[in-house]
Order: C-alpha cells, then structure tokens, then sequence
C-alpha cells in the first residue's frame, strides 16, 4: 500500500500537467513565429506593385527569411546555429563553384592559343621544310651544271679530235657529285646471286655460271643512303650451259 496520500498525488498529476502546457505553449509560440514571419514574407511581396519585376519579389522574400530565423533563434538556438552553418556552407560552396568556373574559362582559353601556336609552328615547320629542300635542290643543281658544260665543251671539240679523255673526266665529276650526295651505284659483277630488293630480272640465259646468279648488267642502279632509287636490270643463268645437251 502507498505512503502517498491523495493530495500528494494530485499535486504531483497537477504540476506534470503545468510542465506539459508549458512544453505545449513554447511549441505553439515557435509555430505562431515561423507562421508570422512567413505571412509577413508574403504580405511583403504581394504589398509589391504589381508591374515589379520577379527579381525585385524574389528579393522581398528572402529579406524575410532571415526575419523567420531570428524569430526561430529566439526559441532555439541549436536550430538557428545550423542554419547558419549550412547558410555559410552555401555561401562557400557558391564561392568555390565560382572560382572553379573562372579556372575553366582560364584552362580554355589557354588551350585555343596553344592550339592556334601549334598550328602556326605546323605552318613555320613546312615553310622551313620547303626552303631547306629547294636549297638543297639549288645546289644539287648548281654542281651537276657543270658537268654539262664539260659534256658541252666535249661536244664542240673537232670531229676528230679524241674527246675520250674528256668524257673519261666528266663522268669522274659526275661521280664524285653523286658520292657527295651518298648516292651510290648498284653494279653487281658477273656470278654474284641475285638480290630481288635491288636487282630487276630482265631474263634468263644458259650460263655455265650457277643458277640464279648475275651474268650480264644491262643497266646499272643507284640507290641513295642505304634506299634503292632504282634497280639494277641484269640477266640471270639458268645454271645450263649453251653447248650442253
């Protein structure tokens, strides 16, 4: 059996019930709050004239927000703190898209020039490319007009005049031009096996010479660092001797 008597107990049931209408009161004070303070945001924006721009209600309603807040701090302060941490969160957030957007804007305009420099090195590059080709091709020319002239002068000699010993010269410069310029003849001497990267079959002869091997050079090749320029044309044995039966 309880030692509370009667009165105790409805003391007790009273003050619980006091505490409760208290609780209730500050809840229905914080809801009259935010109710005011949102009615006052749209009593604010439909105050506007009625030919104001969206921008200008817009603006109206979010000078009310902070009014809400304030109102809402006065009730709770743990509320009103994280919304400014998130407000501020926001405004940091915003900050760093904007600063991120400018670095984009920076990044592709750093890239249309470099792209526009490329180009105009690719233009600088072949222009140079040409005029080292045409110089080289300028003194090419230069030193094998000379020996046309001495083929000239060979020409101009009396009919009977021995112009071996001219031609013998010409063709030595002639040479020397082309080894300056790395060329070098393809010549293969008789009995040398064919190379089919730098020897043209023109046909095959009975030779006592083995089979597939060089007889006879009809015209001679020239290849250029190591680059066949053109085959040697050469006639090759059979491996059969022209008086064998």
């Amino acid at each position: 059996m309880s030692d509370e008597s009667p009165e105790r107990t409805a003391a007790a049931a009273s003050a619980d019930a006091d505490v409760e209408d208290d609780e209730d009161v500050e809840e229905r004070d914080v809801e009259n709050a935010v109710g005011n303070g949102v009615a006052d945001a749209e009593s604010s924006v439909s105050n506007d004239d009625a030919g104001a721009a969206d921008g200008e209600a817009a603006d109206a309603a979010a000078e009310a927000v902070p009014n809400v807040a304030d109102r809402v701090a006065e009730y709770d302060e743990e509320l009103a703190a994280e919304v400014s941490e998130l407000e501020s969160r926001v405004e940091s957030a915003e900050s760093e898209l904007e600063a991120k957007s400018e670095r984009v804007e920076e990044l592709e305009a750093a890239l249309k020039r470099s792209k526009a420099d490329f180009k105009n090195y690719k233009k600088r590059a072949k222009k140079r490319q040409d005029e080292i080709r045409e110089r080289a091709t300028e003194d090419f020319v230069e030193r094998v007009v000379s020996v046309r002239d001495n083929l000239v002068r060979a020409l101009d000699q009396d009919e009977d005049a021995d112009i071996r010993p001219g031609i013998e010269s010409t063709l030595e410069e002639f040479d020397r031009v082309l080894e300056e310029e790395n060329v070098d003849p393809i010549d293969p001497e008789a009995g040398t096996d064919v190379d089919p990267t730098r020897h043209e079959v023109l046909m095959r002869v009975d030779d006592e010479r083995p089979e597939g091997t060089v007889v006879d050079v009809y015209r001679p090749g020239y290849e250029m660092a190591g680059s066949v320029l053109r085959e040697a044309q050469v006639t090759v044995s059979t491996g059969e001797s022209a008086n064998d039966e």
